[in-house]
């Protein structure tokens, strides 16, 4: 997901502890969480969260290795090919475990996407890509994870302000058993950060909660409320498949475009044009797509491969994940659904 931290008490408080990997900390776990823990109470957690929540609380080596295994951005030109990523994340059993919660859900879904203008084949790709529609959320203990990682060191202010949002989320009454995710803080059906969940849940069934580890209705209309927030536009597809000429020459059609995040993901992608500018140039929509949508081409695997007209709404997906990869098996997942 998008990484959208939060700004608190606990970043100004840790910022001057010295960054550093775990091998090479100045200060013990138990000193530093101490700090994690006065960053919380200033920011108005409950005493009784805060001992229940650390409690016996101890780093994890696992999460120090799985943190340091993370590749780092490439710099080359080169990229996988797209295809065999697609057979692999759109697959027959994700394509009916999809319809089957789609057909479950198809009553919340109308409803979430009349309010929020989010298709619901949107809504449950984006479900079944980040925990198989529930049956895959992560068995991390949450505040060790991310005591962990902040007291590591490599990401200190992102996840000491982490932290600190999930001590607010277990203030809500949420047990500790319940608030296990992935080893990055992660966390529900739709793996939000917690600081996504204290901005963006949704109690989308009406009991006064947004609980996104067990309900699917304030699960999809949180999902939904995301994609609102990061711009959706109602009733414009994320993109269609397009025919490109023999001989066209999409680089002639690129840009630079300064994205705050995600620049490589982005400069695979053409300039922005209307689909009747592009209809002009000979590269036809394979499906309804109106004459003055903007929209950019990409052709992931090269000439005479795939390729897709992409709308605005594909940046928003994006925004859920920073891949074109993850973007494209999303929105192909989506289609698949309803197909």
């Amino acid at each position: 997901m998008t990484l959208r931290p939060i700004l608190s008490f606990a970043t100004a408080l840790l910022l001057c502890i010295p960054v550093a990997p775990a091998s090479a900390q100045s200060m013990s776990f138990d000193a530093y969480l101490q700090l994690l823990i006065a960053g919380a109470r200033a920011e108005g957690v409950s005493e009784a969260t805060l001992q229940r929540m650390t409690e016996g609380l101890e780093p994890s080596q696992r999460v120090i290795q799985l943190d340091r295994s993370q590749p780092g951005s490439s710099t080359g030109t080169g990229y996988p090919p797209l295809a065999p990523y697609i057979a692999t994340h759109v697959d027959d059993a994700r394509i009916s475990g999809g319809r089957r919660a789609y057909s479950a859900a198809r009553g919340e879904l109308a409803a979430i996407e009349r309010e929020y203008g989010v298709p619901g084949e949107i809504l449950t790709a984006i479900w079944g890509h980040e925990t198989a529609y529930g049956a895959v959320k992560g068995g991390f203990d949450l505040a060790q994870a991310l005591a962990t990682l902040a007291w590591e060191g490599r990401r200190r202010e992102l996840f000491a302000d982490e932290f600190v949002a999930l001590m607010k989320v277990a203030d809500k009454g949420y047990p500790r058993s319940q608030l296990k995710g992935s080893w990055a803080g992660a966390f529900g059906n739709p793996q939000f950060l917690p600081s996504v969940y204290l901005r963006l849940a949704t109690d989308g069934n009406g009991d006064g909660r947004a609980d996104i580890m067990n309900s699917r209705a304030d699960t999809l209309a949180s999902i939904a409320n995301y994609f609102r927030d990061a711009g959706w536009r109602s009733g414009q597809p994320w993109g269609v498949r397009a025919y490109v000429p023999s001989g066209f020459d999409i680089d002639r059609y690129r840009t630079r475009i300064d994205a705050p995040v995600c620049s490589r993901v982005h400069e695979r992608h053409s300039q922005y044009k209307t689909v009747e500018e592009w209809r002009e140039l000979g590269v036809q929509p394979q499906r309804p797509l109106a004459a003055g949508t903007q929209a950019t081409i990409f052709q992931p695997d090269g000439p005479g491969t795939p390729a897709w007209l992409l709308t605005s709404n594909y940046r928003v997906i994006l925004e859920y994940n920073c891949s074109n990869y993850y973007a494209m098996s999303v929105g192909l997942l989506a289609d698949e659904i309803t197909r």
